[in-house]
């Protein structure tokens, strides 16, 4: 829903060409790669021939090791028995099944506490048993697993040598349970007493100029409990620096939405993926990152909404899912047939295979399909009340919609314009839309454009 009495400005950005003043004063930003692949890393033969380009400090980055890595066919279905078996698999070997078990209770529930292992929000209502992926029994196994790093361990493994290691090799080693430090020159780390660290982190802080001079910089994995005393804390100090997970991953979200629609925050809850009509999901891998996403979207499929993935790679969470939770099966006896037989629910209606970074572009095919069907059909496509109501610089955002070139189009987001119209048609037969978007769009240097094309998309419907 629209603020009230608010106006949301449709930005315009040039899919190419250098940064420059358009003739009506408006900022445009570059769109690069133009060509596919142009600006995007290729994978080196030698897995040793890009160490030239890795980060000049010493174990900045985890070691290159590719003597396990191994090639496959990919997976055609997300979820199902195989996240099971890795979930119970996890937890056994960390944490014992009572101890596990027990955990899975408590995760995502309002008498236990959030799952860190990504930030999918959790039903206001009603929530299943296990309210939880496979992501999260893992995340939930490494915190709560019995090993321990001691004292001991630093002694037997210098600094040198824990560089080498992959963060999942130090990830297996267990839970610090005792403070060290790296003392100039040391070779290893060495154990300190908690008393010694309070009285170290003071001196630091109070040898400061000025509060605001240092920042406090906080993970998601952080408990809301601990995060919530931490603030008091830098508070209390006299300085509000408190970055954290969310600046690093959707700084550009902020500014675009600011920008947009006065808001620094997406304006959709859980609930409204049931009602929608469409879902575009653009650089973003649910499967991966955020399973949990994956019930939600079979919910939505279930109520019509059709979907589109806006995605370099075909991933499969992204395109076929096996529910592995039985208390989303109305008839309970398909959860043991879908879970054995591995029969899935198709997710994705439309795949758009966009070059890295061509999302800018390819949704300016898509509201150029648009403007050429509403031109046909006036008021078929846009919401001309709305925008008329709701939005500045409409007028200047269609002149430059008109003027873009479709061959600038095709070349920047490396789909055909058949794909594109296919996105289009979806676009305009439904009228609730929801945009869905992650780091394949947050972490690029045209970030706040790109999204601002995606707002932009979303005002021209209302």
């Amino acid at each position: 829903m629209p603020l009230a009495k608010s106006r949301h400005c449709l930005h315009y950005r040039e899919v190419n060409g250098p940064e420059r003043q358009d003739g009506n004063g408006f900022q445009t930003v570059a769109q690069k790669p133009t060509k596919i692949g142009e600006g995007a890393p290729g994978a080196p033969d030698d897995p040793n021939a890009a160490e030239d380009n890795r980060s000049p400090t010493p174990g900045a980055q985890p070691p290159s090791d590719a003597r396990d890595v191994e090639l496959t066919e990919p997976h055609r279905v997300a979820a199902g028995l195989p996240a099971v078996i890795q979930s119970l698999k996890f937890t056994l070997r960390e944490t014992g099944l009572t101890r596990g078990l027990g955990a899975w209770t408590k995760v995502n529930k309002k008498d236990g506490f959030d799952c860190q292992s990504c930030a999918w929000p959790s039903p206001d209502e009603q929530r299943n048993a296990f309210e939880f992926c496979e992501s999260g029994a893992k995340a939930l196994a490494s915190e709560a697993t019995k090993k321990q790093i001691t004292p001991q361990f630093f002694r037997e493994h210098s600094i040198a040598e824990l560089q080498k290691q992959s963060d999942y090799w130090l990830e297996q080693q267990g839970r610090l349970v005792h403070p060290v430090i790296k003392l100039s020159g040391a070779t290893h780390y060495e154990p300190i007493q908690w008393k010694e660290v309070f009285a170290l982190l003071a001196n630091e802080l109070n040898a400061l100029p000025s509060p605001h001079a240092a920042t406090f910089y906080t993970s998601g994995r952080t408990s809301n409990e601990a995060a919530f005393l931490y603030q008091l804390f830098v508070r209390q100090f006299g300085t509000n620096n408190l970055p954290d997970c969310s600046n690093m991953c959707h700084e550009s979200s902020g500014a675009a939405l600011n920008e947009s629609i006065g808001i620094g925050k997406g304006c959709v809850k859980l609930e409204d993926f049931e009602k929608c009509d469409a879902i575009f999901i653009i650089g973003q891998n649910p499967g991966t990152n955020h399973p949990r996403m994956l019930t939600t979207l079979e919910r939505a499929k279930k109520n019509g909404a059709k979907i589109v993935a806006i995605n370099p790679l075909p991933e499969p969470g992204l395109m076929e899912v096996v529910n592995p939770n039985p208390q989303e099966y109305d008839n309970v006896l398909n959860y043991p047939l879908k879970m054995l037989f591995n029969r899935s629910t198709h997710l994705s209606d439309l795949w758009l295979p966009v070059q890295i970074n061509g999302d800018m572009a390819a949704m300016r095919g898509i509201m150029k399909e648009m403007g050429a069907e509403e031109e046909r059909a006036s008021g078929s496509v846009f919401d001309h009340n709305f925008i008329e109501q709701y939005t500045t610089g409409f007028a200047q955002f269609i002149e430059h919609l008109r003027g873009t070139r479709w061959d600038d189009i095709l070349a920047g987001s490396g789909l055909t314009r058949a794909q594109i119209r296919a996105a289009a048609e979806i676009a305009m037969r439904s009228k609730r839309i929801i945009c869905c978007w992650a780091m394949g769009l947050t972490q690029h240097k045209n970030a706040v454009a790109t999204i601002q094309e995606v707002m932009n998309f979303l005002l021209l419907g209302g």
